[in-house]
């Protein structure tokens, strides 16, 4: 296993050693003790699962309380998976991270507590999956807006393809008025 830094030193592109055969291959995506080696000493005590066609727009996510960090890759398709720095006191606050994770090339993102995620899907569909460090608390989830300008994410958006947003996404908040980490 191999985690690559990124623009923002605390998210990390997590790549795996894959062993393939004529038979079809084999990876680790998850081995505690590469991970507290590589800086990432969490437990990760709940996984997500989610399905998603071309053209949907997940995020940008968040919990202000009870903070996720985020282990993201994708298990079929392919996605632009972004992470967003919130954390006002962090010489990175509003910078982002944007990588392309994909069943092909079988990447991961750790996204720490204190960053907001989202992603944006390629391919004709995706199936992503993610481990978080604390649970899921619906009082607490908060969403801003996926194309704040203040924060500036480089979207690839596909031309012809129709954006599909949550409710939840069309009502995201400007970073400007979010509750944000300090």
């Amino acid at each position: 296993m191999e985690f690559v830094p990124t623009t923002i030193p605390d998210v990390l592109i997590v790549k795996p050693k894959v062993f393939e055969d004529p038979r079809g291959f084999f990876l680790e995506t998850y081995r505690e003790d590469k991970f507290i080696e590589a800086g990432i000493d969490q437990k990760f005590v709940q996984e997500n699962h989610s399905a998603s066609q071309k053209g949907v727009l997940r995020g940008l996510h968040y919990q202000i309380q009870q903070a996720q960090g985020k282990l993201v890759r994708a298990i079929s398709g392919e996605i632009f998976d972004v992470a967003v720095d919130i954390r006002r006191s962090s010489p990175t606050f509003l910078q982002w991270v944007g990588i392309i994770l994909s069943a092909q090339n079988k990447f991961q993102l750790w996204v720490p507590p204190g960053f907001a995620h989202g992603f944006y899907v390629l391919s004709e569909n995706a199936e992503v999956t993610y481990k978080v460090t604390d649970y899921y608390a619906p009082e607490w989830d908060r969403s801003i807006q996926w194309n704040d300008p203040q924060i500036g994410v480089d979207w690839p958006l596909l031309e012809g393809v129709s954006l599909s947003l949550s409710n939840k996404d069309i009502n995201g908040k400007p970073v400007a008025d979010a509750e944000l980490f300090e």
